[in-house]
């Protein structure tokens, strides 16, 4: 009896036709919302471009911002436009093609640099914040403390843990049998909606995407909130208003960008598997992939007094 369902189990495989090409349904079929959205996204994708490359051409041209913090700021700056980059264009390009497909490769290509940046992003995050925290509670020994030695390790980290991420879930993914379907309900290649038009075992998976996702949050929201704790006890020993306000529009903008971005994050990934909907689950990554991209550069740079400076002082010489 075992020899005989062993058999019947490999005439079943031979039958199957593994997938190589996968479809991505997006929001849509009705073309007049489609060319509504493509517009739409185009206009974001070209503000975020603009938004972020810019910022990291300031940076680099404005010898007053060669500093950790904006050093910090530029490498942001350049992940959002990378994460935006690896999604947007082929999104753009759906929307006005009857032919939605990703090849099979593409689609894990896709997913392993979405994965790289968006963790990537999530350390960075935190470096920031522990740079914050340095420069107020230290002030004076913020340039020895945060030298060469210090950020260029922190962002060399953040980007080796993006990849270390991308490598497991990808790898774990892209491993698993796609023969039942090979359309994904969504505007990329996610991890959640590739394992449910999977025909595998995906607990493992998912045990993977839970755990992976949830220790990565943890770790860095707490450093988030460690830092911010004790930039809290240096504001409150700062005796000018002025002081305090300075210390404010400099950190309210990180905190802002840190919430939003973590925020739509653990709503995505850190879920039991029973509560997934894949239709708001494609609104909501979308938003901190493609939207989130957009405002950082608004939100670092609208209530950041050196920033602004610096804009006024290159188009001024323009």
């Amino acid at each position: 009896m075992p020899r005989i369902s062993t058999y019947l189990y490999r005439i079943q495989m031979k039958n199957v036709t593994e997938v190589t090409m996968f479809v991505l349904m997006g929001f849509t079929d009705d073309f007049e919302v489609q060319v509504f959205l493509f517009l739409l996204f185009l206009a974001i994708y070209i503000f975020t471009l603009i938004g972020n490359l810019g910022l990291v051409v300031l940076v680099i041209m404005n010898s007053r911002l060669h500093n950790p913090m904006y050093y910090f700021l530029s490498v942001l700056s350049f992940l959002d436009a990378c994460h935006s980059s690896v999604v947007t264009p082929k999104m753009l390009v759906n929307f006005l093609s009857e032919k939605k497909d990703v090849s099979f490769l593409g689609c894990a290509a896709q997913m392993f640099l979405f994965v790289t940046f968006g963790t990537a992003e999530c350390f960075l995050l935190a470096a920031m914040a522990y740079d914050r925290y340095v420069a107020i509670y230290n002030p004076l020994l913020y340039s020895a403390i945060m030298s060469t030695r210090v950020f260029v390790p922190l962002i060399i980290i953040s980007y080796v843990g993006g990849i270390l991420n991308a490598s497991v879930h990808t790898g774990a993914t892209f491993s698993l049998s796609f023969c039942a379907s090979n359309e994904i309900r969504h505007v990329f290649c996610d991890i959640p909606p590739l394992l449910a038009i999977s025909c595998s075992d995906t607990h493992t998976n998912q045990f993977l995407l839970f755990y992976f996702v949830g220790i990565i949050e943890i770790v860095t929201i707490l450093i988030v909130l460690i830092s911010y704790t004790f930039i809290l006890v240096a504001i409150l020993k700062i005796h000018s208003a002025e002081g305090r306000q300075k210390v404010f529009s400099t950190c309210g903008s990180h905190l802002t960008g840190v919430s939003i971005f973590h925020g739509t994050i653990l709503f995505t990934y850190v879920r039991p598997s029973s509560s997934y909907s894949l239709d708001h689950d494609m609104i909501v990554s979308t938003f901190y992939t493609i939207v989130i991209p957009m405002l950082n550069p608004i939100i670092y740079s609208l209530r950041n007094k050196d920033v602004k400076g610096a804009m006024k002082r290159m188009f001024g010489k323009n």
